[in-house]
């Protein structure tokens, strides 16, 4: 505690210091000897001044001439991105450009860790998230112990620098490789995560199977995988003839060779380090009980690689190894296998819930019985059949060709049935993203639900305490009576979320983007950039939104529409609003077939028609025809009540802007906010219509550093004389505009 203590003030506050004087408090309370406790302080002082010494954030950053790559890395299109040490040893993040396709082709053929690259580095240019729930690439920076971010576009190849590490990187990128060579292709992902921690393999759709089912922990090497391997090299090794104390320290040895094989993920070292621990303790008479080892494991941990606490997978692991020592009392509670596994897994999703809720939004609610059929199948039939494939794979391809063909049917099926009860409903809950003050409230509301449990002593007091941190997340959304109006920040695009009071209803207007460009085969991503899937839907999961009851397509552009299709897989949508002839257009075709899947209605919009609301005028503007002719047949939604006005206008330019102005003058004046037309390009946004809507702020939603340089200069320029103030989400990032229920309007940037 002490030492968790000392290294979380030293990151984020040296005020959290302040809580040693209630843990010295409590030690008295609990009657710890004096000595002991300002000992145990002591030990925790000191630790926050070293964690301070190597602390990345107050380290000078060194220019940067050569680069070594770690065993962190990954090559993926046309570029390699991962952690690399620099020549004055500092941990970098790395952006390298490869220069063409052979270099690829080479580095694609050879395990990169250890090699040297001379280089001309920079730093990239600092970028505003897409929103508050979006992926923090400085968080994740920090969580490895790295200064920064380099980007490389010019690298010579200097040497390779040789040490144990690096050897045991090759022998896992060897492994890796056979893999590759002799195992079918459906089987080669499971077996690379299985068998040395890599995941990079794993289709999507069994990947978003496995989330929902709370069984993504399967793939990653932990403490049971660890046990397994232990168990039956011990075996092994006894039947051979080795002596016990012989094969002890045998195991002693090759244990970090695996971890390190294993990809030495959080919760593979964890449980490498424990066993250690407790195999020496016990070879020198000094056997230590469980806990000790863990803590002992934990300190190490910390003083080794303090920036870990960061990393989910450190938190996750520790968390949930933390439950199951500390639970063999209610384990007397089960009476069967199934009911103490329950037991277990109940223990261990409690345990875990508040953190997979604060950096994923959701949890799995089949996973307690999900985790009951595949954790045992998993763990005691399906990794050591892949032990086994890999042991045959070098001793006889041949007999292993015969086992495949007998296997791969069968674990295909197995795949089927998983993608199936995976596609079932609600199976995820998906509240709005807590507070971190909420996850203390939730983790002394499962501490004390454990303890009444322990004690067998007002159980129902305790589920109360239990389920009421739940509740209260849950309804939070439906008791906040403001409006939410967010501009994403979603690059050269279009994507605004309007959440109504009391969440009587979600609208969208657009999903955003990405224009699609020709290049050479050997730059595509494996995992193509998706703007709906990794930055509109974390968004929604962010707020707990599970509906969109109305999403509006403004037109048929790529920056406006194309991330719907991702949207609609992940969530519910009530109907969609288009502009009229827009919707046999080529581009919309693969949402179409999305939408006819899902069999949501698909309405055309026109001057004049409104969404139903009870708290907002909420009318269309613009198209007036139904001849689909590109942007000037945007759909215009106005938004208006006694204290605000908006207006949202798409791609709108000079011509459709003349027909509003003319149309609707009264309506227009005064607009409280006015999304600015087609990105702030200057053929939009005139002189005489701003005059007319002179709003008290104008959104412009255009991406960072743009190839079309948006917003145009003469656009700024006319809201600079016009005293105009603005923002623009990819320099200022999302854009939220709070009302409140009396009326009162605050704009905020994240």
């Amino acid at each position: 505690m002490s030492i968790l203590l000392a290294t979380i003030a030293a990151f984020e506050s040296t005020w959290l210091l302040f809580f040693f004087v209630i843990l010295f408090y409590w030690f008295l309370y609990k009657q710890i000897p004096i000595l002991l406790s300002s000992s145990i302080i002591a030990i925790g002082i000191c630790t926050f001044f070293l964690v301070e010494l190597v602390n990345p954030e107050n380290i000078t950053k060194n220019d940067v001439n050569t680069i070594t790559w770690t065993d962190n890395y990954r090559i993926n299109g046309g570029f390699i991105r991962g952690f690399a040490a620099s020549d004055s040893g500092q941990k970098w993040y790395v952006q390298l450009k490869i220069s063409d396709e052979q270099d690829k082709v080479f580095f694609s053929n050879y395990s990169l860790t250890g090699w040297e690259l001379q280089v001309k580095a920079n730093s990239p240019l600092d970028q505003p998230l897409a929103h508050r729930y979006a992926f923090d690439m400085e968080s994740y920076i920090k969580s490895h112990g790295a200064v920064g971010q380099l980007n490389i576009d010019e690298y010579e190849l200097v040497s390779k620098k040789y040490s144990f590490r690096v050897y045991m990187a090759e022998q896992r990128y060897r492994i890796k490789q056979h893999i590759q060579r002799t195992f079918p292709n459906s089987l080669q992902a499971e077996a690379e995560a299985l068998l040395i921690g890599s995941r990079e393999s794993m289709p999507p759709e069994l990947q978003d199977a496995y989330q929902t089912l709370g069984i993504t922990h399967l793939f990653a090497i932990s403490g049971l995988h660890v046990a397994l391997v232990v168990l039956l090299l011990h075996e092994v090794l006894i039947r051979l003839g080795v002596r016990r104390k012989t094969a002890n320290w045998l195991l002693i040895i090759v244990l970090p060779l695996y971890g390190l094989i294993a990809g030495g993920a959080p919760s593979v070292w964890r449980a490498v380090s424990v066993t250690e621990i407790l195999l020496i303790s016990g070879l020198f008479k000094k056997k230590l009980v469980i806990s000790d080892a863990f803590s002992y494991s934990f300190i190490g941990f910390l003083l080794y690689s303090p920036w870990i606490i960061y990393q989910v997978g450190f938190q996750l692991s520790y968390l949930a190894a933390f439950s199951l020592i500390f639970s063999a009392s209610m384990l007397k509670l089960g009476r069967s296998y199934i009911t103490q596994s329950f037991i277990l897994t109940a223990v261990c999703q409690l345990i875990v819930y508040p953190i997979l809720i604060y950096q994923f939004n959701e949890i799995s609610l089949s996973s307690f019985i999900a985790n009951l059929l595949f954790v045992p199948l998993f763990s005691f039939i399906v990794l050591p059949i892949n032990i086994i494939l890999l042991l045959i794979t070098f001793l006889s391809p041949s007999i292993c060709n015969l086992v495949f063909l007998f296997y791969e049917p069968i674990r295909l099926l197995l795949d089927d049935f998983i993608l199936y009860i995976g596609s079932f409903p609600y199976q995820v809950w998906n509240p709005i993203q807590p507070k971190v003050w909420y996850v203390v409230i939730a983790y002394v509301s499962v501490i004390t639900f454990f303890i009444q449990l322990e004690r067998m002593k007002s159980i129902k007091n305790g589920l109360l305490v239990l389920f009421t941190p739940i509740i209260l997340l849950q309804l939070a959304p439906y008791l906040d009576s403001s409006t939410r109006i967010t501009f994403l920040n979603v690059g050269q695009g279009d994507s605004i979320v309007i959440e109504m009071p009391y969440r009587e209803a979600v609208i969208m207007i657009d999903t955003g983007g990405v224009l699609r460009f020709d290049q050479e085969a050997w730059k595509e991503s494996n995992n193509k950039y998706e703007v709906g899937r990794q930055v509109v839907v974390p968004f929604l999961k962010g707020r707990g939104i599970r509906k969109i009851d109305t999403m509006v397509l403004s037109h048929a552009d790529a920056d406006h529409m194309e991330g719907a299709e991702e949207v609609l897989q992940e969530v519910k949508v009530g109907e969609i609003h288009i502009t009229p002839g827009s919707y046999e257009k080529a581009i919309m075709h693969d949402l179409r077939e999305e939408i006819n899947l899902k069999q949501i209605p698909v309405i055309e919009k026109f001057t004049g028609e409104r969404i139903e609301s009870s708290y907002y005028n909420l009318s269309y503007l613009y198209p007036m025809d139904n001849i689909y002719e590109g942007n000037n047949d945007s759909l215009v939604l106005s938004m208006s009540n006694d204290y605000f006005k908006g207006l949202f206008i798409g791609d709108l330019e000079r011509e459709g802007e003349i027909v509003l102005s003319s149309a609707y003058p009264d309506i227009l004046q005064d607009q409280t906010v006015l999304k600015l037309g087609h990105h702030g390009s200057k053929t939009s946004s005139t002189q005489t219509f701003l005059e007319v809507a002179n709003p008290h702020l104008a959104v412009i939603s255009a991406g960072f550093n743009n190839r079309y340089g948006h917003p145009h200069s003469e656009v700024l320029e006319r809201l600079h004389t016009l005293k105009i103030p603005f923002l623009q989400t990819g320099i200022d990032g999302a854009i939220e505009i709070i009302i409140s229920k009396e009326g009162e309007v605050t704009i905020s940037t994240h």
